[in-house]
This record gives structure tokens, C-alpha cells and sequence, in this order.
């Protein structure tokens, strides 16, 4: 079974939370219990970053998945625009043709006998 790492705060986390717990400490509070009420706090700021990036994954699944319905539905509507066909422009076949053509005679009539 793979072990969890637990992330630590990030720094910045951890600054703010500190900077938040001596905004709020008591006069007769220690150093320690500042910086455990700190760390309780860098945990609270870190745990509400990580439901926060949940719910934005969820948001962008929900939207992913009406954006294939409504495509999926327009081209159930429209088949005719969904479907591509490709056709062989005959244009670009006749001119390389004409010019094998134009070179076979040359070569054959004009060229030798020149």
C-alpha cells in the first residue's frame, strides 16, 4: 500500500497564519502556544486551498461534459454539418496530366529532332 505525504504549508501559508495568530494573541500567551495556534491556522488556510481547487476541478468537469452534450446534440441535429466530406478537386489531376503530356511530346517530337 503507498504511503500519503503529508504536504507541509507553503511558506507563504505559514506566514500569513503566524502573522494572523500574533494579530490575535493574548497578553500572557507564550511563544509556543502562538505558534501552535499558527500551525492550527496554516492547516485550516492549506485545507480550504485544497477544497477550493476541488470544487474548480468539479466545476471544469461539469462544464467539459455539457460542452460535449451540446456538441454531441448539435451534431445529432445537424448531421449534415458534422459530417465532411472530401472531395478530389479534379482541377489539379488534369493540369499535371496536361503537363506529362506536354513534356512526353516535347521529348519525343521537338526535343530529339531539334
Amino acid at each position: 500500500m503507498a504511503k500519503i505525504k503529508k504536504q507541509a504549508p507553503s511558506p507563504k501559508t505559514q506566514e500569513e497564519a503566524l502573522t494572523m495568530a500574533k494579530a490575535t494573541q493574548r497578553p500572557r500567551q507564550s511563544k509556543e502556544q502562538t505558534k501552535m495556534i499558527a500551525q492550527g491556522i496554516a492547516k485550516g488556510i492549506d485545507q480550504y486551498k485544497k477544497q477550493q481547487k476541488a470544487k474548480a476541478r468539479e466545476k471544469d468537469k461539469q462544464r467539459k461534459k455539457e460542452e460535449h452534450q451540446t456538441a454531441t446534440e448539435s451534431a445529432e441535429q445537424n448531421p449534415a454539418k458534422s459530417e465532411i466530406r472530401y472531395r478530389t478537386p479534379w482541377l489539379p489531376w488534369a493540369l499535371l496530366l496536361l503537363t506529362w503530356a506536354g513534356i512526353g511530346l516535347y521529348i519525343l517530337g521537338l526535343g530529339l529532332g531539334g
